[in-house]
């Protein structure tokens, strides 16, 4: 049995952690390295690193990542387990060279499609290897739209071909609003059909690349 000392202990400590700021509790924080995917402070998310390891920081609704060209590949972030027509309100920034960009970025099955609204990129644009196909108006800015297919590429479902679909922003940004539902009218307007969905996550990525960013979703 516990004494009356240990007892009142235990309450005091229980209020002190009660009385805790929100500032305190916002600092607790995990770093990821690998290739991993789970869920933290109420958000998927994602962390794919094709070789090496990177540092992927989650906080609540935020995180932070550093990558270099030795990691070839890093694609991580953010958001849901299951995509939706989601509005998505974000504060960002990205210091990288090369090839990187930030992006709502998610999957879905039947039609297996990888789609990106991309709000900025660095020296290459991800859309000039495919078909440009037209605009969309959206949330203050132009978009263009292109479509790709990938052959024996890596994806949810293993090596697979399938097609990717990109709104391209014109005015690079990386604070603001994206309405993926205008973005999914004027894909299918297109002919350019989503299935069911995956992940969906607010993603930096970066491509034989060295750099850092942060995201914040509000």
């Amino acid at each position: 049995m516990p004494s009356f000392k240990s007892v009142l202990l235990a309450a005091a400590y229980a209020v002190l952690a009660l009385a805790a700021p929100a500032s305190e509790i916002e600092k607790r924080s995990e770093t990821i390295t690998t290739n991993q995917v789970g869920t933290y402070g109420g958000y998927y998310f994602s962390n794919y690193v094709e070789t090496g390891s990177d540092s992927l920081t989650l906080g609540t609704g935020t995180y932070s990542l550093k990558w270099t060209s030795a990691n070839t590949d890093v694609v991580a972030g953010i958001g849901w387990q299951t995509g939706a027509a989601r509005t998505i309100k974000y504060t960002g920034s990205i210091n990288a060279g090369g090839d990187s960009l930030i992006a709502l970025y998610g999957w879905t099955t039947g039609p297996l499609v990888e789609y990106y609204v991309i709000e900025t990129y660095g020296t290459y644009n991800p859309g000039s290897a495919g078909t440009h196909l037209g605009t969309v108006t959206s949330d203050g800015g132009v978009y263009d739209i292109y479509e790709t297919t990938r052959t024996n590429a890596p994806s949810i479902e293993g090596t697979a071909t399938f097609h990717q679909y990109l709104s391209v922003r014109q005015s690079k940004r990386t604070s603001g609003t994206i309405t993926f539902q205008n973005h999914i009218n004027a894909w299918k307007s297109l002919g350019l059909n989503l299935g069911t969905y995956n992940y969906q996550i607010m993603a930096t990525e970066g491509y034989q690349s060295s750099g850092s960013s942060s995201i914040t979703l509000q």
